[in-house]
């Protein structure tokens, strides 16, 4: 197993589905730097313990959901489009941004839409 210093981005963030997978905010917010930043169209969450915040936030948004992730990698940046659906409601326009240091998550931008599930 690679030390948190030699990971890819690409490995990070493999890791960090399998984690958001256990729904464990604590396992999760282990993934992103001690000076981390999360932000969001309502403001900006600093530190693990707004990373759990943040994530605490999209995962009761949609419990239980099926992700659709179309990542774009360049360098220390990810790009990431996805779509969401959970048994009440969905995403569809979901875009994040992420980046990398030293192997762990820097900064994270979320934005999405969520809506009342129509299928």
């Amino acid at each position: 197993m690679n030390t948190p210093h030699t990971r890819t981005p690409q490995e990070v963030f493999a890791d960090h589905g399998r984690r958001l997978g256990t729904g464990d905010l604590d396992l999760i917010s282990e993934n992103y730097t001690e000076d981390a930043v999360f932000l969001t169209p309502e403001g900006v969450l600093t530190g693990r313990a707004g990373v759990r915040e943040g994530i605490g936030r999209l995962l009761a948004d949609l419990p239980d959901a099926e992700w659709q992730l179309t990542p774009q990698f360049a360098g220390d940046v990810l790009f990431l489009r996805w779509a969401a659906a959970g048994s009440a409601h969905e995403v569809t326009d979901g875009v994040d941004t992420f980046v990398f240091r030293d192997g762990l998550i820097s900064a994270q931008t979320v934005r999405y839409t969520l809506s009342t599930r129509t299928k």
